[in-house]
């Protein structure tokens, strides 16, 4: 309560910024967030075979972020990151378990709303269950409809989703029938939400389920890589969810293309920034093959692991004007940033208590530049406690278990982290071994045996 009070208070003194200098109106915010998509899964990130042109587009149009982290390694910790700019040292949500946001949690909803912003989410959610003080309806958004559960969120053809707090029922989906698929609903809400007419800027959040797997369907027939159609993909002599894998990938890039489009049609293009990104690495689920189209590209590892193959995601920001078109940077930032940085871009002061920074120059500024900054943190609580370190954008530490012997990678000269050069740098090892101690709090939910 008293953190929530204090937020209130300070959210009632709007200050001046850079951005904002010459009386620019604070832009719309859209966050678009793949499901599991690949570091290696687009076109612009070196992707060879999957078509993914809108979005390859967006990136010449805008920003490509070479060195992003998604806030954890699965989703629900990456989602909790993103809306509350604090890592998973710190908060609230350190793995896969079902466990709500409260109501002392400040999302980013809350933030802009706070300043007039009308707020919406359409997708997947992930951090609270029916009744519970994690609903996204009580956790700052005005608009919200999609799947509440991450476990339900496997099922593309639902008998039910959310809208608002009331059940909505999927009649056509009954009994194994498979007739709606809950992408098509999603991105239905996000158009006629952008085509309702706006007096305010909004903020829309659109974490996709694509291309997430179906894993409990994969039990039953092999194949959980559930789309309504392989589309271009029909005719590859590829297994079938290799081929569901790659169909729902270019599905994602045209939704992503349509939302570009209404944007242009409704006339809020040139005072919008767009962030497009994915939650976590590549999976190897539901039949699919992260190895057969190089998901993770240069990087080891995927989805569940700390190395950069399961926290590196594809990053691209468009604010045409502002953030200069068809530009590269190699600035080192996350979804601890993300609230931070949209508080600016809103002009507001984020909450003091924290850890993500604004990188708002980052995106804005010259390529890259940004904020100096020490370190980022990540923990996972799934098959035991891992902790990772990246320190100045370089260096990397992987460590499993409390107790675990630290693994040290130079990111500089070795990407994908196939050489442990711990031995050669104890001095380095030591600062680091200090520095996990101090990265993260303890918590109920997510006790560290040792």
């Amino acid at each position: 309560m008293f953190r929530s009070l204090l937020f209130a208070f300070a959210v009632c003194f709007v200050f001046s910024l850079a951005a904002h200098a010459d009386d620019v109106a604070p832009p719309n915010i859209v966050f678009i967030m793949a499901d599991d998509l690949g570091y290696g899964d687009l076109g612009c990130y070196g992707q060879a075979v999957i078509q993914t042109p809108r979005i390859d587009e967006l990136a010449r149009q805008g920003r490509r972020f070479t060195q992003c982290y998604a806030g954890s390694t699965v989703c629900a910790p990456s989602r909790c990151v993103l809306m509350t700019g604090i890592d998973t040292g710190h908060c609230r949500v350190r793995g896969n378990a079902l466990v709500p946001l409260l109501p002392e949690d400040v999302t980013v909803a809350e933030v802009l709303r706070g300043v007039g912003y009308e707020t919406a989410i359409f997708g997947k959610w992930g951090l609270g269950e029916p009744d519970s003080s994690g609903l996204p309806t009580r956790q700052g958004f005005d608009h919200w409809f999609g799947y509440l559960n991450q476990r339900h969120a496997h099922n593309y053809y639902p008998e039910y989703l959310w809208d608002g707090e009331t059940r909505y029922e999927i009649a056509a989906n009954r009994d194994d029938a498979r007739q709606v698929y809950s992408h098509d609903l999603v991105m239905q809400r996000a158009v006629e939400f952008l085509r309702s007419g706006h007096e305010r800027p909004f903020f829309l959040y659109l974490p996709f389920t694509l291309p997430h797997a179906n894993n409990e369907r994969s039990g039953k027939t092999g194949d959980g890589m559930e789309v309504p159609s392989y589309g271009q993909y029909a005719d590859r002599d590829w297994p079938s969810p290799v081929r569901g894998h790659a169909a729902m990938i270019s599905y994602l890039d045209e939704s992503v293309g349509l939302i570009l489009d209404v944007l242009k049609d409704q006339g809020f293009a040139d005072n919008t920034i767009v962030f497009f990104t994915s939650d976590n690495g590549p999976h190897r689920e539901g039949g699919a093959d992260p190895n057969f189209f190089h998901s993770s590209g240069p990087l080891r590892g995927i989805k569940r692991a700390l190395y950069e193959g399961g926290i590196r995601v594809p990053m691209i920001v468009r604010w045409p004007g502002h953030v200069e078109a068809d530009t590269t940077s190699d600035y080192p930032w996350g979804f601890v940033d993300f609230l931070p940085t949209a508080a600016q871009l809103a002009g507001v002061r984020p909450p003091a208590d924290i850890t993500g920074v604004s990188v708002a120059s980052a995106l804005t500024g010259p390529p890259n530049t940004g904020p100096e900054r020490e370190w980022l943190y990540w923990e996972f609580h799934e098959g035991g406690f891992h902790q990772a370190l990246l320190l100045d954008g370089r260096w990397k530490a992987v460590r499993h278990g409390a107790d675990g012997a630290i693994e040290l990678y130079d990111l500089t000269d070795d990407l994908g982290e196939r050489h442990n050069v711990a031995a050669e740098h104890p001095d380095l090892v030591a600062r680091f071994e200090e520095q996990f101690r101090r990265a993260r709090s303890e918590s109920e939910h997510w006790p560290v045996k040792h």
